[in-house]
């Protein structure tokens, strides 16, 4: 009598139907497990297996298995029948093809790197409120990238003294003001005291420069704070709300989706935590599932990374997200990505930061173009005369690159370029 029915997952000859999820994963079996085994394990228990054969079983199960349909060096493809899966509840899905699979035995490495989400599937889901060109109407900018900044230290400023950084921040010619993921609302700088000042500051810094200005204000708490926080939000004359959304859960992030496009604000997702699961590339998820999901489930934009700054990621990962972010269809990249179809789901904008200066901003430019959110922090808080300077040393950075011309041909007329270019040059830092 067979014990194990693993093999019954595996069919090599299986042609997905339409409206299955396809998942793409790279694996390594354990010691003694073929590929084959490995493969079926996998997909038994992240459908409808269990660790042995079962005494009886209705029919109509075999049309609820999943199915392990392409095994290539290490990496393996499952088909996962639409019947699986409630409709509009990502994390049921994330319970099935990225839940107990990653603690079996069966495997020493197991990584989700994509799954192609089909339409039957998409259409209970919103998606992001605006979509980029709703976010650029909203702030009024067209034609280059969204900039924005963190106060530097992320974390110890009082509220006013964020606020007054804040400032110095979008008279430099910066649209945005962003929190940094840990500050929340903390004893020295609560965050009603700060949305209050920020609102301030914003309202002068409009005045003067005749420009829209916001602000990235993190509201990460549990989901009915994070509600009171929103409406505060909006009481103060602010259309954006920040949440750190890994560590807050794709279920929040779902409540507050609705709760935000109900008051008009626009949600920047702050990546916090995931390099816990997805930096290892053996094991875990990968960040571009994270950022189809988190477009999937209605966020505006979400960090990325810039592939020349502090963080890890290459170029090539970094246009890989941004295509998911932005493009209404998406063509697969070998075994790093997989097709999507968006099927009438808006776009979200990349975000870039981490590590970066006007020295670097054409090398990110070159590799995002000019959707996306551009925050350059230390490097311009560190500017040698200070955050206004810095500030408008990155915009003359971006507009150097318009122009087609070096930095250093920019930096003959624009001091404050040339002043950041003593100080940086090319640097990148690590």
């Amino acid at each position: 009598m067979a014990i194990d029915w693993y093999n019954e997952f595996v069919d090599l000859t299986y042609t997905p139907a339409r409206d299955d999820i396809i998942c793409l994963f790279s694996f390594d079996p354990a010691e003694g497990i073929s590929e084959k085994e490995a493969a079926g394990r996998i997909a038994s228990e992240s459908s409808t297996g269990t660790w042995t054969t079962l005494h009886s079983l209705p029919p109509r199960m075999r049309d609820l298995q999943a199915t392990a349909f392409d095994i290539d060096d290490h990496y393996l493809t499952i088909a996962y029948p639409a019947g699986l899966w409630e409709e509009g509840n990502l994390v049921q899905l994330l319970s099935g093809i990225a839940g107990n699979i990653f603690g079996m035995k069966a495997v020493d490495h197991l990584r989700l790197i994509d799954a192609t989400l089909p339409e039957g599937y998409l259409r209970h889901f919103k998606g992001p409120h605006f979509g980029m060109e709703g976010i650029r109407d909203m702030m009024g900018i067209h034609g280059r990238p969204m900039t924005g900044a963190v106060p530097k230290p992320k974390i110890g400023f009082s509220a006013a003294e964020h606020a007054e950084i804040g400032y110095e921040t979008w008279i430099g010619g910066f649209d945005c003001v962003k929190d940094d993921e840990n500050l929340t609302s903390t004893t020295f700088n609560r965050f009603e005291d700060r949305v209050v000042a920020l609102a301030d500051m914003r309202e002068k810094a409009e005045r003067e420069t005749g420009e829209e200005k916001s602000a990235f204000i993190n509201i990460t708490a549990d989901t009915e704070t994070m509600k009171s926080r929103a409406d505060f939000l909006v009481e103060n004359g602010w259309n954006y709300a920040m949440i750190d959304v890994v560590v807050a859960g794709t279920a929040s992030v779902m409540t507050l989706r609705d709760y935000c496009s109900d008051l008009g604000l626009a949600i920047h997702a702050h990546r916090a935590m995931h390099a816990a699961f997805d930096r290892d590339p053996r094991h875990g998820i990968s960040m571009q599932f994270l950022a189809k999901i988190m477009r999937l489930i209605g966020v505006s934009q979400i960090h990325t990374g810039t592939a020349v700054g502090k963080l890890v990621g290459t170029a090539d990962e970094a246009k890989i997200l941004a295509d998911i972010l932005r493009e209404k269809k998406v063509t697969g990249v070998g075994h790093m990505s997989l097709d999507q179809d968006w099927h009438g789901i808006k776009s979200a904008f990349p975000v870039s930061s981490g590590g970066l200066h006007p020295g670097l901003v054409p090398d990110v430019l070159d590799i995002y173009g000019e959707d996306l959110v551009l925050l350059v922090s230390g490097g311009i808080h560190g500017h040698p005369d200070g955050t206004r300077a810095g500030a408008a040393a990155a915009m003359q950075a971006i507009e150097a690159w318009q122009d087609g011309i070096t930095l250093e041909e920019k930096a003959t007329k624009a001091r404050e370029l040339g002043r950041a270019l003593e100080k940086w040059g090319s640097y990148k830092p690590i």
